[in-house]
């Protein structure tokens, strides 16, 4: 679930890897410590290009395509943020990656959820942008009546663009969407299931989200010790694509810790 877009970058360094049932797809750039970048609903690894540059002078970037989305596939066609963390996990296993930082745009937040609860020693710190611990009333209203010609021009745009296999992964994205309004199981956290996380974890929302009012993100901080917050005033759902938002210098500052400079 998110609302940002998906520039074209001339030159990547794409893998694609078997996963169980699936063929995932990841990009890597940089050096270092490894920062695992997982996109929102509907988007792709191209959400991350107006950043990667900046990440990648500090960290080893692993850039994510979610089951289903962009070059990754979902033969089952079916989409919970549960499984897109297994997959994940096992991406990751197969990298040799054991500790790592993350960040997790919206439905990617939600992925990191799951991973930071149910394998919290792994991930050292993480950023959860536009995520929620569960689906309010007004975002399964959302979700249930979703569909492409109602999209906002610049989301049509992104799916299209991520959309690797064209109109008919647009429909299955969309589809799978809409069935995420039923689900209860899937985003199901509690204040005693987000107090396991012991990854230091910075939350970062709008105070305008149409899907997660603002009481969400604080509830999440509260709940996962430790935790930071920063509520972006006037930001909407996945504001950091606003060019007066410091994201990459706010992030790269928590994510190496308070003793980098």
């Amino acid at each position: 679930m998110t609302t940002t877009y998906a520039p074209k970058q001339a030159a990547t360094r794409g893998h694609a890897v078997q996963i169980n049932n699936i063929e995932m797809y990841y990009e890597e750039y940089g050096v270092g410590k490894p920062l695992v970048l997982l996109h929102g609903f509907g988007g792709c690894v191209q959400n991350w290009y107006p950043f990667t540059a900046k990440l990648s002078e500090r960290h080893r970037l692993i850039v994510v395509d979610l089951r289903g989305h962009g070059h990754s596939t979902n033969p089952e066609n079916e989409f919970t943020h549960r499984e897109a963390a297994i997959d994940v996990f096992l991406l990751l296993d197969k990298l040799r990656v054991g500790h790592f930082s993350a960040m997790g745009i919206s439905s990617g937040g939600m992925t990191l959820l799951h991973m930071a609860t149910s394998q919290p020693k792994r991930i050292d710190s993480m950023v959860l942008i536009s995520a929620t611990s569960h689906f309010p009333d007004q975002a399964r209203a959302i979700m249930r009546a979703a569909s492409f010609e109602r999209m906002p021009q610049e989301v049509q745009e992104m799916y299209r663009e991520c959309a690797k296999r064209g109109d008919a992964q647009i429909r299955q994205l969309i589809t799978q969407f809409n069935t995420l309004h039923e689900n209860y199981d899937d985003m199901n956290f509690t204040a005693q299931s987000l107090s396991t996380i012991t990854a230091r974890t910075l939350v970062v929302h709008g105070d305008r989200d149409r899907f997660f009012p603002v009481e969400i993100p604080v509830s999440i901080y509260r709940s996962i010790p430790g935790a930071a917050l920063w509520i972006i005033p006037g930001g909407d759902h996945v504001p950091i694509y606003d060019s007066t938002v410091p994201f990459t210098s706010t992030t790269l500052r928590f994510l190496d810790g308070p003793d980098s400079k």
